[in-house]
């Protein structure tokens, strides 16, 4: 599977390092963060893991926007692009985009186009990148939803968003911690 996580990353390359830099580099340390977390979950799920981190925000390149909502678009993009189905749905489902795709109008959309897995891989990615800032800079996830919510301001569907996520998303990362740190049962 390590072929996966190479193609993961030359597409996610392809799509955002020259079309949005910054968001290239956020990209990029939250596949390295991925990487280090992958002790996380099962073995065999560590390169779904990592290749899922590198393509989490590919639905922003400007070729692929559809709906304007980055993880249905990249999900969708994934899925005509025949890409492994469960990475399209950790796409689409990265980081409780459930929650902003219900404030966006799109919550069936989202939930009739792409199974939500609940897992410690889901568990890992939503770590994985609500501890990486928007230039790769290391974040503790209070710290990462404060600068969300001050970046896009107090009335931004983002902000919105990040509220009703913040206990799911602080979970994720403390489940995350947790298996890392031996104190919750790694998953088989």
């Amino acid at each position: 599977m390590a072929g996966l996580v190479d193609t993961a990353r030359e597409i996610a390359r392809r799509k955002l390092e020259t079309s949005l830099p910054r968001r290239w580099s956020h990209v990029r340390a939250v596949a390295a963060k991925a990487q280090t977390v992958s002790k996380a979950v099962p073995a065999e799920d560590r390169d779904v893991l990592v290749a899922s981190a590198w393509l989490h925000d590919v639905g922003y390149s400007p070729g692929l926007v559809d709906t304007g909502f980055h993880s249905l678009d990249g999900g969708r993009w994934l899925r005509r692009e025949h890409f492994d189905e469960r990475i399209a749905a950790l796409v689409a489902h990265h980081s409780c985009a459930w929650l902003e795709a219900e404030e966006r109008g799109l919550g069936d959309v989202l939930a009739a186009e792409f199974p939500r897995e609940e897992s410690a891989v889901a568990d890992a990615l939503c770590c994985s990148d609500m501890t990486t800032g928007p230039d790769g800079q290391d974040f503790e996830v209070l710290e990462r939803l404060a600068e969300i919510r001050s970046r896009y301001g107090p009335d931004h569907l983002v902000t919105r968003f990040i509220i009703r996520a913040e206990p799911e998303m602080v979970a994720a990362v403390r489940r995350t911690e947790g298996r890392l740190a031996g104190r919750v049962r790694q998953p088989m």
